[in-house]
This record gives C-alpha cells, structure tokens and sequence, in this order.
C-alpha cells in the first residue's frame, strides 16, 4: 500500500505481537497461544478502521493467519476469529496469491468452522455489521468458486446437491419432476439418507439444506428495505452488489448451478430484484448491471439435468410448451382469457400482448392463475403486488430473443457509453476491493457457447479499455477548444489522429433476406494530411480492414479537469468504429492493393473509403426515427484516429469468435468435456485412448541402444540377441493397453518394451543425402513426452526453465512427420521469437524444406538465409522444380534419350515411366537371384543403367564386396531418382496454376506438411484459411502457458468438420503455469474477470495429466536451487556440474549468487512520478556500478542483462547507462535492460535484478514471476533489494531463506579477473572487499577505473573517468514515454536476443 514504509511495518503494534505470538522468526520463544489477542487485533485494526485494506495487508504479510489464527480456531471461536479468517482469505484473492494452503495443511477445524460461517450469514440479530455481512458473502463465493479443492467440495456439496429440491412448494416440485422425472429418485435418496439421521447430524443436515434458500430470502428482505428516495447505506448496496455476484457464480458453474437454477426460480428472485427501489436509483447501476448478468445465465440455454446445450429448436420447443400449458390452464379457469387461449402462440407471447392479457384479470383472478401454475413459493409476501404477480407470469412466459440472436445484433466497435463506464470497463488502477459488471473465465462452463460467450465479452472489453486508452491520449494532444460560434479549433498535434475535412455516407445496401440491418453501409472520409512526408506516408499506407475510430468532438470545457468525468470535460460526444476500404484515387475509384506502386496523389487532401458497422448504424438511425430527439450521429464526426498495427486486431478476433458461435463448432469428442472442464480429466490422455498405438517408430531419438536402456528406468527392455543394436529403433509396449492410468499402474504392472532396430534405407550415393539426425541425449522424462506426443490424444508437458521444451516439441514434430506421412501438423506459439527458435531446430533435422511453412509477419527474423513465408515457399518450388527438370535433362542425356524430357514436370513423368522405371524393372529382372541362377557381385555393377548419371557422385559407386551391400546401393540410387520425379509430380500443379495468389494457397492446403503460425495470426485468418479448406490432423502449441484462453482454443477450429467430426489427432501442449500468464493490461481484467488464465493453466487445475520435465541444463545447481523448490524433483543434467564454464568462479565476486541489502539514498528509496511508475535511485545506480566492475574485471558486456520487476526502474536503469557507461569503450552497453516479465523465455550468463520496492511487496509476490526473475541467470544472478522486506513475505521464504543464508552486503574480490581458475565452490582464501552502499561501491569502481586507465597510454580518447556518484537524483520522470513494455524499442529489436537454443546436453 503506497505510504507504508519497512520502518513503519517494523514499528508496528502488529509487528510487535507477530513477534511475540507467531512470527516465523522467533518460533522459539512464542508465548502460548491467546484467544484475547485474535480479539484485540480484530477490534483494534480491522473494525475500527473501518476494514482498512491497509492494516489489513500487515497482518496478513505478518503471516497472522498460517501461524495463528487457522492453526487455533476450533468451535468454540469468537465471532471476532471467525471473521479474522474471512478477512484474511479474502484479502489473499484481493492479492492473488494461494489462499487455502493453511487449510488443507490443517483441515480438522474446517468443519467447524465452515458451520459458524454459514450461522453467522443467516444471523440477524447485532452481533455482526452489514460489512461483515458483505465480507462473508463474498468469503462464500471463494469458496463456492475452489471446488478443486477437495476439502471445499466436500465441504460445500450439501448446501448444492439434490436435497436443496426440499425447499420448493409442494406445487414447484411437481412441475420440476414432471420436467425432470429422474430428479425424484435423488430425493428418494434425500428421505432414506435423513432417516438415518438424528439430533445434531439431522438438525446440520437440515440446515445445509436449506442455507442458500435462506440467504436468499434474507437478501429480499434486505433489498426490499432500500427506500426509494432516501439517502441508502452504501454498505447495504454494496452488500447486494456482492450478493448478486455470488448467485451469478453459482449460476455460471455447472456443478453448483444443476439444482440451484431450479431454486433460484422457485424464490423469483430475478423477478424481484428487477422490481426493486434498488434497481431504479443510480446508485444501483451496478447492481442493475450485475442483474443482467445473472438473467443471462439464469435463462441460459442448457439442459439443467443433462448438461447439454440446448439448440434454438430445443429452446422454442420448450417455449411453446409452456405458453400452450399456460393457454389450457387460462382457457379451463379464466372465461375472459377465451382469445388468448384460441390464439396462436406466436401471436401472444410477446411481452406486450401478454401483458395486456392478464392486465384484463382481476387481482384475485392473477393470484389463482399464479397459484395454478405454481409460481409462487409458500408464503411470498409479494402475493398481493399486481404488478409482481404480473412480471413473473412475463418471465416465464414469454418470448425471449436467442443469445446467438442478440450476439449478431451487437455492434463491434465500442461506442462512448460502453466506453467510459467505469463498472464495465474499469479503470487501470482496479483495487480489487469492489465487484464489477464482468464475465469470469471460471475452472469450468456450460456449454461451449457459454465459454465463447464469456471469451468475446472479455476480449471486446479488454480492447475496449485500449481503445480507451488511445482516445484519451489523442484527445489530449489535439487540445480542442470551442470558439464563440461553437466551432471546434484544435490547438495541438497528434500524430494518430487527423480532423475531418468532410463526412459523407455513400451508399446504404438493402438488407439481406431474414435481416432487418442494412447488408452494408459505406461512407468517404476526407482529411487534410498537412504534415510532414513520414507522417502522411503512414495514413497513405493505411491497408484494407485497418479499423479506425471517428469522434465526435462537440463543447469542451476551456480547462478541462482531470478529476472530471473525461467525455464532458473533453467534449466527446460520439463514438463510432469503421473498416477502411481504401484510399480513393483522384478519379474517386479505391485504389487496390497489389505488387504494383499506389499511384502518387497531388496536393494534401486525402479521401478514404470506409465500412461502417451494419448493426450500430440501425440502431443509430433507429434513434433517430424515435420521438426522442436523437441528433444525426454521422453528421457530427470531425476526427478521424488511426491505431498502431498490432494493437488493432481485436475486430478481426471478435468477428471470428462471433463466426465460431453462429457456426456448428466440432471439438474433437474425445476434447470437448475436458476443454468445459468436466468428466474424467484423464480422458484424452493417450494410456486411455482406444486408439492408442502399442508400437511407435521413435526415428533418431536414441543416439544409441544404452541410451534407451537408460531413457526406460521402469521398463524391461527385450530384443533380439542377433540384432545390430543400432538406431533408429521402434519400440513395442507390452502394457499399452491397460485401461489404468500411469500413476495407478506404478509398481503393479511388470513394463515390457521390445526392441526392434531398422536400417533406413539408402536415399541415394551422394553425402547430402544421408540424413541429418537428432543429436540432443533425451533424459527419460523427455522420452515420456515425446512418446506422449506421437500418441493419439492430448499430451501436457510442462517444462521448468532450462528443460529443453523446445528440443522435445522439435521431436516430436519430426517423429510424427516421419511417422505419418500423409498428416499435416499445426505448429502454435505465443511469440514470433518463440516460433522462429522452433522452426530454426526443426529445419535443422530431417525434414524436407519443401512441406515446411511459416505463416505471418516474423518469418523475416528467422536466422537462416531461406524463406518459409508463403512466397518464398513458392519461390522456393519453383526454383526447386527448374533444378530437377535440369536434372532430368542430364539423366535424358546420360541414357541416350532424345526429346525434350525436361521441359516441363508432365513430360518428366511420362519420361520416368517410359525410359527410367522400364530400365529399372529391366536391371532388377536381370540382378535378382533365383533358385538355380545365382548372381555375380560384378553383375550388379556392370549392368547397371546409370552410371553415366552417377558419375559425379563419390568413387566407385559399388564397392563389390557383398552382393546385399552393392543392391542397396544400386536400390538407394534408383531411390534418388524416383524421389526427383515423385517432387515434380508434386510441383506440376504450380506449372498448371499461373497466379501467385493461387501457388501459395495450394502450397497452404495441400504441399505443406508442418505449418506454423502465431496464435494472433491463427485468430485473424481463420476465416480465410476455413474457406480455402485448410486441413491439419495434428496441433503442437509451444509457450502454452502464456495463450490467452480464446487465442489457444481458436487454433483447434482452423478447419471445417469432415462428415461431422473433427479430424483432429493429437494435440500437444507445451509450457510452465509455474511462469508468467498471458499479459493482460486492464488489472481489473486480469484480477476479477481472470483473463489471464491460460487453458494450459486450467488444464492443470482440473488435473489433466502432465509430463513434467525434469533436468534443467541452463543454471548452476546453487542457483537453480533457488527456484526449483517450485517444481518436482527438478534435477540438473550432468554438464551443468561438469562443463568447465560452470564449474569456474565468478572472477572479483566471492559468490555465485547474492541478495544485496540496498538501503535509501540521502533518504530516498522507491519513488512513483507518476501512477504505477515505480523507480529506485539508490537501486539503478548499485545495479549500473555493479555492471561496470564488472566490465573493468573484464566480463563481456554481451553476457551481462539488467532486469527489474518495474517499468519506471528499467527506464532509469537506461538513463543511467546512457550517462555513465554507453560512451566509454571499457564500459557500452550491457546486452539488455529489460523488465522480469518481457525477458521471460530468454536467458544469460549473468543477471543483475533490481526489486525497486521499499514500501510494499508489490507483484512480486506472485511467486510465477519469482520464478521467472530466479531462472534468468546461467552463471552468475546479483539480486538488489530492501531486504527486510522481501524476506518475511509468506511467498518468497523458500528463495529468500536461501538467499538470507549469504552475507546481505556484496563481497567483492577486485584483484581477480575475468575468467578466473577458481572454482565456484571455493571461495578467495583473501579476505573481501565488503560493500557497505551505493556510495562505497561507486568510489570503489572510480578507483579500479583509474588503475586500469594508469596502465593505458590513450587515456584521453577514453574519456573521463566515470567519478563519484553525483549525489543529485536523475528527473523522476526519466523516461516516461517508455511506459510499457508491450512495444519494442527498434534499438532492442535489432539486438540479438540469446535465447535457449540447446540447454540439453548434446553428443
């Protein structure tokens, strides 16, 4: 929390008792344990704070709850214990941090106090506030929501299951069991179960039962008590606020909804909420907000019982059932209903006219009606309200337009109410404290329409925050002002944005047949491009499909407040999304895009073409049609804003989104309950598949014959004793097909492998041809997942930093390649950089270039001359094909054949049929032994057909020595020739199609074999490649842990079903949940919406079976110690202890990794100039000093990155760079100054990390990003921080107890160089040089730089000496226009990166 400083959380009345009752450090001398204490500390800092988040975070940094208050409770705790522990869980998901570890370490208390929990939600009485009351509620949805957690399900189930069916009226349940009939055996089961139950188990099970019903009325009572007009407790609006919440979480999941839904009902809760005092004042926006969430889920379209979707037929199915009842039930009791009951449904069931209809009955008339068909609970004190009565009857009854319906009918483009309201699309700087109006991506959905559904709300929301964002910053920079006349005057500049000159919409098509919204709506935007000729080249480059946003600027204020409301204060009045179509050319015609340059335009003014959005411009002229004095909205626009490139994707992602819903979605059946989270999750995994393969052809895998003893420590391995036990080899599981899972089978099943070796046959006489093989020793783990990965099914790995992901995706690629001819295989990444490291590895083995494909923008940084793009796949093929039509010609000469056989790929297959297969079968017929006519070795030489060919080829062609070595060569050679005419006969459709476009679409869909692409390029093509027929049978997705939910999901529908179902083979995912997620900008996103969670990331919280791997061959083992505590059994492969670059010191520093104890400079530690910008002067000078010993020591710049966990901290570190090292040729610039989480995914050979914080933690504390910070270093890891607060914080002990075991000031050795003879096990026999501070270190440096320049001749061309550190602070505002990370600076760009190329160890 900003302003809590180390000094005064030491200070502190809850630091001192720590110390005294539980603080880890003094265990030995803790008094015994006192329930006052839990009072005192409750009464004194949370309660008469008023629930301060602030007290609250010391006592739960102090680690209060594992050590004292969860450790003590029992049931006989206060009040004031009960809510300490709801508190202290629910600040823990505030923080996002592991909040149930003390319970399921100490469960005994749990039931006891889950029971007083629920009491005390239900008590009515003063013990507890209406803030306590809201803190248990939102205590329950934690819970609701971890039923992963075996401890809460079991705990929970009872208050969700069947019995909850008790609570409804006798006439409820009727109607339930006769829609549902099997619902009335499980409450069979509740009757039996309660008999055997007496006093207090009968009286608990009773209450389980009817808890939630309960809370429910309670809620109604509460929300019915908000007056109308009078000023309303915030606590009790922020109560149902959070009220509302939990019965949408409820709803949302399908384990908890199944029963509850029916429940839920039955109270007509939804019904009443919509009629409350509550709903119609602003203070309940949220709620109303919150409201139509739930209805969403409370209608959604979903078998209740079975859990399947409902289709639309299903759902009018069910509808007209319902109004005929109704119809029967009016048209038997109600004589002045006799039309409604003869009427046609369709014709009644419309809000309107049903509403007219019962209007027309008497009070007492509608409460029979409702008492007919059992609308109401028993006892609802809402019997006599006509108005009630009357909207529930509209509830049930009538038409509702389908979810998929309203979806097509919403608007892409964001427009400025959605915009700027904060409870949709929060603000930044989202505390977590408050509920917001947002889908959750939950451990668990629906239906897949459900889980698209919340995706596309939360990803057009996300862009929706940025496109926020972008018009601020515009806005701001243009500075509009209102002149007298009321015209708009633009005082500033924006490189982003252009005024509009004029407007004009130019055509409005006629709708399609079914559709009321016009089929296309096309308007011509013209600007004035008076700036400079860069500027203007980029709006001129403005390409089709670009997304642009028109404003409407109207009234500013002269000084517009920060503080204010942005759209009032900065006059925006509207706006509208549009698609660019193109810039029109001075005859008005849209200049197409193309191979040739866009005609050059006289003068400044530019007009372009533009798609408005159909859906948004009905509803805009609707308004104006209305009688409410709606202005013309495109009569208004006077800025035209461009965005950036690769942040403008997200109309392309939605409208494919928005496709995969209105389309029949196949997800392969063997995936779709594990993608919504249900059934069993070991399902897909390969041991219980069918389908699975008991005899696997591993290729190159094994170097050799022990290395696959050694690969199967488990396994038995059989083979022939005659056998050459050479690779490669295939390999037989004898118990592959046992239906049990591999943990289950552990030491009960005797594992038999045999082993069976093959040569590969000869490719042909040249060296080129022989294959390129595998040389990465595979540790028995990676052979686990590269076996997984060549199995039908879904395959998991999870790879620790250093492990080698990357050498086993690149396997199993080239296994299944090799394996499976005929498939084709999708290659995914998060990253260009990632994708371009796997695709380098994969060109590198025995793969034939010509089915490899790299699609996107990345494939130019790809370190290798040849170009995989799709016109360089084209290039390549048609450069290839003249090479062998060449060949073909020689091989015509060399037999003597005249003719023009080489002059296209059509007359070279006739050529190879007539003259080269006849010759061959010729040759064969003559060579091969038969009983009675053995052949000589010479024969196979002196009759063969092509030596003339193969004369260039290494000599002799036949070696005669054995007949059986001489026909493989003759058969290899023949093998050569046939494979030049089997690539032509490939090549021959690129003879017959002309066009490039067509060559590369059919190199897409039918040449290439392993394509690979971005997940972001597979979202905004799909469209395009499911119409061209793209087809692929198996997926491999590398970095899975850092895809976005959706984005990882799209990959797997890139193809139309064949015969109804997905062809999709295998999919194999790879990546570390232990690391950082996806990136979410929007903190309120990420926090309370969960965006951030990876399907990887859910796969392994459902308990989808992993392959973990377990040698890292990146890190020293002491630092590697520092992080593998996070993982299971993360060992070190041997060269990582053997390698001589491991095993030597660090020369000039004692120890191989250190935490250095950084205190404030001249009374100054972390600052922030501005929000979330954090910096450290005393940090980055130590961090930049430490970086130029180093280089003085002689450590090359290029093996040396600075890291830090703040954007603020990595742009000072740069200025101070910049200052001191960058122009003196004994310093430059280290190899990267970059933040934590942008450098995650590459390594080097040491690390300098600054922490920045004094004040707070901060997000460190998200141990995934420890673990990244930990694992960046090779050799060598110098971590900067204030100690004492890093080093009690409950997340990091693991690494900081290491780290704390160390001396905490830097321990130098400056009369040693670089590299020195020492071993890094020992230390200097020399006393060191301990660095007391920043200023010590930099005289330090000063002094080792003068000796070095003593002993330099040129010292004046170096420059001066760097000099004692000046003591004033750099500007606090340093580098501020670097403020995120997500754009790389091209200087960074065009560094090269040292990534993990091999961290396996290779023979």
């Amino acid at each position: 929390m900003k302003g809590l400083t180390v000094d005064q959380i030491s200070a502190d009345r809850v630091t001192f008792l720590a110390q005294q009752y539980w603080s880890p450090d003094t265990r030995d001398s803790h008094l015994p344990y006192d329930p006052q204490v839990i009072e005192d500390v409750y009464q004194s800092e949370v309660r008469a704070t008023d629930f301060s988040t602030r007290r609250i975070v010391v006592l739960e940094l102090s680690q209060y709850l594992e050590n004292y208050v969860w450790p003590n409770y029992s049931d006989k705790a206060s009040p004031a214990h009960l809510m300490s522990v709801v508190i202290l869980v629910n600040e823990k998901f505030r923080e996002r941090v592991p909040a149930w570890d003390s319970f399921v370490k100490h469960p005994s208390p749990f039931a006891d106090f889950l029971r007083q929990l629920m009491k005390a939600c239900l008590d009515t009485t003063i013990t507890f506030s209406q803030k306590e009351h809201t803190h248990m509620i939102v205590f329950l949805n934690h819970l609701y929501n971890s039923i992963e957690t075996d401890l809460i399900r079991n705990g929970i189930s009872h208050t969700v299951s069947y019995n909850i069916l008790e609570c409804l009226s006798e006439g409820q349940l009727q109607n339930v069991l006769k829609e549902f009939p099997n619902w009335a055996k499980a409450l069979k089961r509740t009757t039996r179960h309660r008999k055997k139950l007496s006093g207090v188990e009968l009286q608990n099970f009773d209450f389980d039962t009817r808890f939630l019903y309960s809370l429910m009325q309670q809620f109604i009572i509460k929300l019915s008590n908000i007056p109308a007009e009078e000023k309303v407790n915030d606590d009790e609006v922020h109560y149902c606020e959070r009220f509302l919440e939990l019965m949408i979480d409820l709803e949302s999941q399908l384990p908890t909804r199944r029963f509850f839904n029916t429940l839920l009902h039955s109270c007509n809760l939804l019904v009443k909420c919509q009629l409350s005092t509550l709903a119609a004042r602003n203070e309940g926006k949220l709620f109303s907000q919150l409201l139509h969430i739930l209805k969403v889920f409370g209608q959604f379209e979903i078998n209740d019982n079975t859990g399947q979707p409902l289709s639309d037929l299903d759902v009018m199915k069910i509808h007209y059932n319902q109004v005929k009842e109704l119809q029967l039930i009016t048209f038997k009791n109600f004589e002045d209903l006799t039309q409604f009951s003869f009427s046609s449904v369709a014709a009644v069931d419309d809000s309107t006219s049903l509403r007219q209809y019962i209007e027309q009955l008497e009070l007492s008339d509608i409460q029979k009606l409702c008492q007919l068909l059992h609308l109401l609970p028993t006892d609802d004190k809402d019997e006599g309200n006509k108005d009630f009565l009357i909207q529930i009857i509209l509830w049930k009854y009538q038409r509702r337009i389908s979810q998929l319906e309203a979806l097509n009918r919403m608007p892409l483009y964001p427009v400025e109410q959605i915009i700027w309201d904060d409870n949709i699309v929060p603000s930044e700087y989202f505390s977590g404290d408050a509920c917001l109006a947002l889908p959750k991506l939950n451990l668990q959905f629906l239906t897949l329409h459900d889980y698209l559904l919340r995706n596309f709300d939360l990803f057009r929301l996300e862009s929706t925050y940025e496109i926020r964002q972008d018009i601020e910053d515009v806005i701001m920079r243009l500075n509009p002002w209102s002149t007298e006349s009321g015209n708009i005057v633009f005082r500033g500049w924006a490189r982003m944005a252009q005024p509009i000159s004029s407007f004009a919409v130019c055509e409005v098509a006629k709708p399609n047949v079914g559709e009321d919204k016009p089929s296309r709506v096309r308007a011509d935007i013209t600007v004035t491009l008076s700036v400079r000729s860069q500027i203007k080249n980029e709006w001129q480059a403005l390409r089709k499909h670009d997304v642009c946003l028109l404003l409407s600027i109207i009234r500013p204020k002269d000084v517009p407040s920060p503080d204010g409301y942005f759209p009032d204060e900065w006059g925006i009045r509207y706006v509208r999304g549009c698609e660019v179509e193109g810039m029109l050319d001075e005859n008005g015609r849209v200049i197409e895009e193309g191979p040739e340059p866009k005609p050059e335009i006289k003068g400044e003014t530019r007009t372009f073409r533009v798609w408005l959005d159909c859906n948004q411009y009905k509803i805009d002229m609707d308004n104006i049609k209305s009688d409410d004095g709606s202005e013309d909205v495109y009569e208004t626009f006077n800025v035209l804003m461009r965005r950036k490139p690769k942040e403008n994707n997200f109309k392309a992602v939605l409208e494919t989104i928005r496709d995969l819903m209105n389309t029949r979605c196949v997800v392969p059946e063997w995936l779709l309950d594990i993608i919504l989270g249900y059934g069993d999750p070991g399902a897909a995994h390969y041991s219980q598949r069918e389908t699975s393969l008991g005899t696997l052809d591993f290729n190159d895998t094994f170097l050799d014959f022990s290395h696959l003893k050694k690969s199967f420590p488990n396994h038995t391995v059989t083979h022939n004793p005659k056998a050459n036990m050479q690779p490669p080899f295939k390999l037989t599981f004898e118990d592959q097909k046992s239906n049990k899972r591999p943990a289950e089978e552990e030491g009960k099943v005797t594992r038999t492998i045999s082993v069976e070796p093959y040569v590969i046959p000869s490719r042909g006489p040249y060296p080129y041809t022989v294959p390129r093989r595998n040389r990465v020793q595979f540790t028995p783990t990676q052979v686990e997942a590269i076996r997984s990965g060549m199995q039908p099914g879904l395959t998991m790995v999870v790879g620790p930093p250093g492990t080698g992901k990357t050498d086993v995706a690149v396997q199993i690629i080239s296994n299944i390649y090799h394996n499976n001819p005929a498939e084709r295989t999708l290659v995914v990444t998060h990253s260009n950089q990632a994708l371009n490291q796997l695709f380098e590895k994969v060109i590198a083995l025995d793969v034939d270039e010509r089915h490899l494909l790299r699609l996107g923008h990345g494939e130019e940084a790809l370190e290798t001359e040849k170009d995989f793009s799709r016109y360089g796949r084209v290039n390549y093929v048609l450069s290839k094909r003249l090479e062998l039509l060449d060949e073909v010609t020689r091989l015509k000469e060399s037999l003597g054949v005249a003719g023009e056989m080489g002059a296209s790929c059509e007359t070279a297959g006739y050529f190879f049929l007539q003259h080269v297969l006849a010759r061959w079968e010729c040759y064969i017929s003559k060579v091969t032994a038969t009983p009675g006519r053995p052949v000589n070795v010479e024969q196979i030489s002196d009759l063969f057909p092509f030596h003339v060919f193969f004369s260039n080829a290494p000599q002799p062609l036949f070696k005669k020595k054995t007949y059986e070595a001489d026909m493989e060569i003759a058969e290899g050679c023949f093998r050569y020739l046939e494979n030049i005419f089997t690539q032509l006969k490939e090549f021959r459709a690129f003879e017959m199609l002309r066009s490039g476009l067509d060559r590369t679409r059919y190199l897409l869909v039918k040449e290439a074999k392993i394509i690979a692409m971005t997940c972001t390029h597979a979202a905004l093509k799909r469209r395009e490649l499911v119409d061209l027929g793209f087809q692929f049978d198996n997926i491999l997705m590398e970095e899975s842990a850092q895809i976005l939910e959706i984005e990882t999901f799209i990959p797997l529908l890139l193809q139309n079903p064949e015969d109804g179902r997905n062809r999709l083979k295998r999919w194999v995912m790879i990546g570390d949940h232990h690391q950082l997620p996806p990136v979410i900008k929007n903190m309120a996103f990420q926090k309370y919406s969960n965006c951030e969670q990876s399907l990887f990331t859910r796969f392994v919280r459902l308990g989808v079976p992993t392959v973990e791997l377990d040698a890292q061959g990146r890190a020293r083992p002491s630092i590697c110690s520092l992080y593998n505590w996070r993982y299971n059994n993360l060992g070190d492969l041997p060269h990582v202890i053997n390698w001589p670059e491991f095993r030597s010191a660090n020369g000039g520093i004692f120890y191989e990794y250190q935490l250095i104890n950084v205190d404030d400079l001249e009374g100054r530690g972390e600052s922030e100039p501005r929000k979330y910008f954090y910096q450290n002067l005393a940090e980055a000078e130590y961090v930049v000093h430490m970086y130029m010993y180093m280089r003085l020591l002689g450590y090359p710049a290029s093996k040396i990155s600075l890291l830090t966990t703040y954007n603020g901290q990595k742009e000072l570190l740069r200025d101070v760079v910049e200052q001191r090292c960058a122009r003196n040729p004994l310093f430059g610039r280290p190899h990267k100054i970059s933040t934590v989480d942008k450098y995650q995914g590459q390594q080097n050979d040491y690390i300098l990390l600054s922490l920045v914080r004094t004040r707070a933690v901060g997000h460190l504390r998200d141990v995934r990003r420890l673990v990244v910070a930990m694992s960046r270093a090779r050799l060598g890891l110098y971590i900067f921080a204030r100690v004492s607060l890093f080093k009690n914080c409950y997340e990091l002990q693991p690494a900081f107890s290491l780290l704390t075991k160390r001396p905490l000031q830097l321990h130098l050795a400056p009369w040693e160089q670089y590299p020195p003879e020492r071993l890094y096990t020992q230390l200097p026999p020399e006393k060191p040089v301990e660095v007391k501070d920043v200023t010590h270190m930099s005289s330090l440096v000063h002094q080792l730089y003068s000796e070095i320049c003593s002993n330099i001749q040129a010292i004046a061309s170096l420059g001066d000496a760097p000099g004692a550190m000046a003591t004033q602070p750099l500007p606090p505002d340093t580098g501020a226009r670097y403020d995120s990370d997500e754009e790389t600076t091209g200087k960074e760009e065009s560094e090269s990166a040292t990534m993990i190329v091999n961290e396996i160890e290779s023979k």
